[in-house]
């Protein structure tokens, strides 16, 4: 299928191209096709392929590029297609321009079927799983809207936010997830867009087997001054054959972790555990204590703090009011460790903390100037972009404003110690500050200059600092589009998460929430995190993904508790990244129900079962079927709650299935297996 694919739209001598732009009022298509082009090929390694095809217009110097990676391991294409003005005056309009526009066919008696999940919205509806009919005449849209709310939810249904403010960030809304699964008879073709900014896409059926699908930047229109170069969003396919939605899913899992995921020394990411403190040398006896409880940490995490006293930056002596208390962290914009609190920085703290085997991580927050008055303000407004509110935003797509924050944030790495670079994004997004910028003959110009500066200020740190970690973060899971998620990872995938902290007794329905994100966000990113605020099994394994932390404090009365909690993790984190994914219960936020999945790694011939009984679930046992074994095996089964192990046949546990008792409402069990012959 996708070797198929690939002649047919871009090794062919009259291949379709998969991509689409309107210049001077014409149509690319018929552009394209008379204008003189080369091709250039070269093999990365063993298993990828680099080709560019290039197209020049003779007349006003366009060049427009499509670079393209086909891989040998797995069935996958992607692509990127630049425009560049190699002229010496501004070029006609060019606008529409699509990084995807192709037609797939369903076949005389088939349909198609999107499947997908929400993007975050600070909500236990985050990542819930959809499944859509697109009948024919149907046209569907999605991009990073923020959601309007009513007491019933958002006010527009699923996949109709065309025309809703964008925020710009790109996994923003129930429309906002830039991965798509688009099932057809007989196998499918997974979708992601990797671009974090304002994209969008749209799947439009016609009256017959056709499926047109269009993806790109949502707002194009524009010139290009002499040397100037714009890119479209990277446009990534996996194809699958069959009809199991969720084998397809794992296939998908399986090239991310392989291509995607981002590599220190040549080794993946690995599953962390962390701890989240202020990072004062008076803070040492608090972790020390958790070491000393045998307590393993990865990670200290510094994060933005929250009072006035407990921000970590420095702040202008009258700092701005928020409407809500405690908030003073939006006044950013001067990011230098105060001197009162850190008079020597954080380099004590962190040697402190990599002396004891950890990590030190630094939350910074450089897109938004939240504070006119801070350094960035007083002295580079003209770096600034006026936005709607929560503060301006620092142009990254100004070349001079970008080396300043390059060598800032390196200054910062190397004075301060940094293993990981914490990079938050909060607010209403960057994509009103774009837009006001632009001018009529110019839209869009803005936003994708400064998403290639913001890939680019990644890319650098990265270059410069080979061991460098980057979390991604944007008010929670809302910047994870495969751009960023290959140079950072999410160690907190939505602040939602937040909302167990203290507020959980208030909050009915939070802890299930979280279980809703691992089930629906496992199927696309292996590696995410979460954090939890009480030790208890039920709260706690609701949160056991490949980032997990607690947020509470280590006391003599808890302690075995928390150690407890971080142990098990330790033991399922590898299972949620590095194994197959298999929902073994229907998606549900219901109190009445139990929700159970497994990870299952067949060539460790390992895997674990999670589960959840609700509060008012009548049901003590459940029996799940599990998959991914070998039935002709004996695997050894454990329960964490029960002494001992039992030996059951691969073959009985996935036709009989395995018996789950939960006696506690509401109450959690963990069994892990490993095959013994």
């Amino acid at each position: 299928m996708k070797n198929q694919w690939v002649q047919a739209h871009l090794t062919d001598a009259k291949a379709k191209l998969p991509f689409s732009f309107i210049y001077d009022g014409k149509a690319s298509a018929a552009l394209l096709a008379k204008w003189p082009k080369k091709v250039h090929t070269t093999k990365i390694d063993a298993n990828r392929t680099w080709r560019a095809l290039i197209r020049t217009d003779p007349k006003t110097g366009l060049e427009v590029r499509c670079e393209a990676v086909e891989y040998a391991d797995y069935p996958a294409i992607e692509w990127t297609v630049y425009f560049k003005n190699t002229g010496t005056t501004n070029t006609p309009i060019l606008e529409n321009i699509q990084g995807l526009d192709a037609q797939f066919e369903a076949g005389a008696k088939g349909d198609f079927v999107l499947h997908g999940i929400k993007g975050d919205f600070q909500s236990a509806e985050s990542y819930e799983p959809y499944r859509l009919n697109l009948p024919s005449g149907s046209s569907t849209n999605f991009g990073p809207h923020g959601p309007i709310w009513a007491a019933s939810g958002p006010l527009y249904p699923l996949g109709s936010s065309l025309g809703m403010p964008g925020t710009g960030k790109s996994c923003d809304g129930p429309d906002g997830w830039p991965y798509f699964n688009l099932q057809t008879p007989g196998g499918g073709t997974i979708i992601a867009v990797g671009w974090p900014g304002q994209w969008a896409a749209s799947f439009t059926r016609d009256a017959d087997t056709g499926l047109t699908v269009r993806a790109g930047q949502e707002l194009t229109h524009l010139c290009l001054k002499p040397g100037e170069e714009i890119r479209t969003p990277l446009m990534a396919l996996l194809f699958w054959q069959g009809d199991d939605v969720v084998e397809s899913q794992n296939l998908w899992r399986r090239w991310y972790r392989a291509h995607n995921l981002p590599r220190i020394e040549g080794k993946p990411q690995p599953a962390i555990t962390f701890f989240c403190g202020g990072g004062t040398e008076q803070e040492q006896p608090i972790v020390q204590s958790w070491l000393d409880a045998g307590i393993h940490l990865d990670v200290f995490w510094r994060d933005a703090g929250g009072s006035r006293d407990d921000v970590w930056f420095t702040l202008n002596p009258d700092p701005l009011p928020y409407p809500w208390p405690g908030m003073y962290w939006m006044n950013s914009g001067t990011w230098e460790p105060d001197p009162k609190r850190y008079p020597k920085g954080f380099k004590p703290y962190a040697d402190w903390v990599r002396s004891r085997g950890l990590q030190f991580m630094l939350w910074f927050e450089p897109e938004r100037v939240g504070d006119p008055n801070s350094w960035l303000g007083k002295n580079h407004p003209e770096w600034i972009l006026p936005n709607d509110h929560f503060g301006a935003i620092l142009d990254e797509g100004n070349h001079a404003a970008r080396q300043w924050l390059t060598d800032h944030i390196s200054g910062m790495i190397e004075s301060q110690g940094l293993d990981w670079y914490r990079e938050d994004m909060n607010g209403g997004g960057p994509c009103p500050a774009w837009r006001k910028n632009d001018a009529p003959d110019r839209q869009g110009i803005t936003e994708n200059l400064y998403v290639q500066g913001h890939l680019a200020f990644w890319d650098e740190l990265r270059r410069r600092y080979p061991r460098l970690r980057i979390d991604s973060c944007a008010s929670g899971g809302r910047r994870n589009d495969l751009e960023s998620m290959r140079r950072a990872v999410p160690l907190l995938r939505s602040d939602y998460t937040m909302l167990d902290s203290g507020m959980a007794d208030k909050l009915a329905g939070v802890i299930e929430g979280n279980q809703c994100h691992t089930y629906g966000l496992s199927a696309w990113l292996p590696f995410h995190g979460s954090c939890v605020s009480k030790p208890d099994p039920y709260a706690a394994r609701s949160h056991y993904v490949p980032c997990f932390g607690a947020g509470l404090q280590v006391t003599p009365e808890n302690q075995t508790a928390v150690r407890r909690v971080y142990d098990e993790c330790r033991q399922v984190a590898p299972f949620v990244l590095e194994g197959d994914y298999y929902p073994l219960t229907r998606y549900s936020r219901e109190s009445s129900d139990w929700i159970a999945w497994q990870f299952n790694r067949p060539e460790e011939g390992d895997g674990v079962v999670q589960a959840f009984r609700r509060a008012e679930s009548p049901f003590v046992c459940a029996e799940f079927r599990l998959r991914g074994l070998d039935p002709a095996a004996l695997y050894e089964v454990t329960n964490f709650d029960v002494v001992g192990s039992t030996t059951v046949c691969g073959k009985a546990l996935m036709e009989q299935g395995l018996s789950v008792e939960i006696k506690e409402k509401p109450g959690a069990a963990v069994v892990v297996y490993r095959k013994i012959k």
